[in-house]
């Protein structure tokens, strides 16, 4: 058996998404992170017709969840399938948001350990909170995780390889966001995928003038964001981000770290240190010191529309939801709009869980029910039949001798009708406890197999949570080799070849 790639789409059809004019800016050039794929990619970028597709994601320990691999290769798969269909150079392009200072999502990582339970690792936290991860060294720490990932990891073909792409990127004397991109690119080269380093002095410059102009527009913007989560809202629809409170879509490192800045006293102010500025005052910041300025999560992808020509973005469930709040800012600044698109999602199916599916006769959906709802099902199956229909049996003529018994009771004393009752539920929990009783038993005599698939369920659905959230990509490559990125990219291309619209599909 093999490693096996299941899809759990996050939409079943996708829009097909529509050219656009544009060229990329040659002097972002050395923004692209060092890999395989950058010279090519660049040759192709600096095609007046070339168009990209972008992802992004803030960094990961050891290139994050499974889901950020998944973006990458999602941008990948779509930008194959419009290039085949316009003809035209069209360029995946994954934006590493650096300037994030979430250190606790960006500074862990899970695999599976050898004795099937989930072992998460993590760094030390930094001295100072609210430092963008870019300017942040891993530390001594970053050894510590990667032995305690190498004591994980099974004796296989592609361990010591794993471990070696790792640690050439893995640094202590790394920052956190640097050694991300460095290893997503390696990682998703073959696929033709690039990464941006979006805190590169040449990405700061160029991206300054377009922030100084949505603290220009802050006021517009904020109202325009409230009218747009009043209008969702009305549909039923959540926008997430919390919209209309005078916060603006532009951070600023200042003495506390990454802050936020919003409109105050016709100016503005960072929402923890309580610095004062003026537009003037941030025009002339921005002009001096550009790497201290980022945009939010909705300013983002309007940013990379305006850096690159990018014709789509894939997102995730979470971004999806907020990305609904943004066309108002693409409008409001003049800034193309490029559609956001689902990215791919899906389950790594390993041997051992195959193993387990066939033993039981489940199917995948059945592992990813509720903890203890397939255990109890299966356990209660292993019941004798002649136990199944005697409680059936019993539980029947319970419920039909009392239901006479009471007819009877409420003509003689209407009084009597709630003591039979009360009478009849102690009897079906009597019935109730007994057939537990059987069960728990039954349990006991089955804990390897109940061990087993406990298991299987861990590994698709680790700490009852999605696998694509929790699990890195580390340790299954260290199983699978290379080799699992090619067949990712070509079961992830095939899937969006049937779920986009309006694609010339072949007959």
């Amino acid at each position: 058996m093999t490693l096996r790639i299941v899809a759990t789409p996050i939409a079943s059809t996708i829009e097909f998404p529509a050219p656009r004019e544009g060229a990329f800016d040659p002097a972002l050039s050395d923004a692209i992170v060092p890999s395989p794929a950058r010279e090519p990619a660049l040759a192709r970028l600096r095609d007046p017709a070339a168009v990209a597709v972008t992802t992004g994601q803030q960094p990961g320990l050891f290139t994050g969840p499974l889901y950020t691999i998944y973006k990458a290769l999602s941008t990948a798969a779509l930008a194959r399938i419009l290039e085949r269909q316009w003809q035209r150079p069209v360029v995946p392009v994954f934006w590493v948001a650096g300037d994030d200072h979430d250190f606790a999502e960006a500074s862990q990582a899970s695999w599976i350990a050898g004795d099937g339970t989930v072992r998460t690792a993590s760094l030390r936290p930094p001295e100072a909170p609210l430092t963008p991860m870019y300017r942040l060294p891993l530390g001594d720490a970053i050894d510590e995780v990667l032995s305690t990932l190498a004591a994980d990891l099974p004796t296989s073909e592609f361990r010591d390889s794993t471990l070696h792409w790792l640690r050439r990127h893995y640094r202590p004397q790394a920052t956190v966001a640097h050694s991300f991109a460095a290893a997503l690119a390696e990682l998703v080269a073959p696929a033709g995928v690039v990464c941006l380093d979006s805190t590169h002095p040449v990405v700061k410059r160029s991206a300054a003038r377009h922030l100084v102009r949505a603290l220009g527009l802050a006021r517009e913007l904020d109202r325009d964001l409230q009218d747009r989560a009043d209008e969702l809202r009305t549909a039923g629809v959540d926008p997430v981000v919390p919209v209309g409170d005078g916060a603006t879509l532009v951070m600023l490192e200042g003495a506390q770290g990454r802050d936020r800045l919003v409109i105050s006293n016709g100016g503005f102010m960072t929402r923890r240190s309580r610095e004062q500025f003026d537009l003037d005052a941030l025009q002339r910041l921005a002009a001096a010191e550009p790497e201290r300025f980022s945009p939010n999560v909705l300013l983002r992808p309007v940013i990379e529309s305006a850096l690159l020509p990018t014709v789509a973005y894939m997102a995730g469930p979470s971004e999806l939801a907020y990305l609904a709040l943004t066309p108002p800012i693409y409008q409001r600044m003049r800034i193309p709009r490029q559609p956001a698109l689902p990215r791919w999602s899906g389950l790594l199916i390993e041997p051992k869980v195959e193993r387990v599916l066939q033993k039981f006769n489940l199917e995948i959906s059945d592992l990813l029910e509720p903890s203890g709802t397939l255990e109890a099902r299966l356990v209660r199956s292993q019941l004798p039949d002649e136990a199944v229909r005697a409680l059936a049996t019993l539980r029947g003529a319970i419920e039909a001798g009392y239901e006479t018994l009471e007819k009877s009771a409420a003509e003689i004393d209407p009084t009597l009708a709630r003591p039979v009752q009360g009478t009849k539920h102690q009897a079906l929990a009597g019935l109730q406890d007994m057939e537990k009783k059987l069960v728990q038993h039954l349990k006991r005599r089955q804990e390897i197999e109940l061990g087993q698939l406990a298991k299987a369920r861990t590994l698709v659905l680790p700490d009852n949570k999605p696998q694509e959230r929790v699990l890195t990509i580390a340790s299954f490559l260290a199983r699978y080799g290379p080799s699992l990125i090619s067949d990712l990219s070509e079961a992830i291309e095939a899937w969006y070849a049937t779920a986009l619209e309006g694609a010339l599909h072949p007959s």
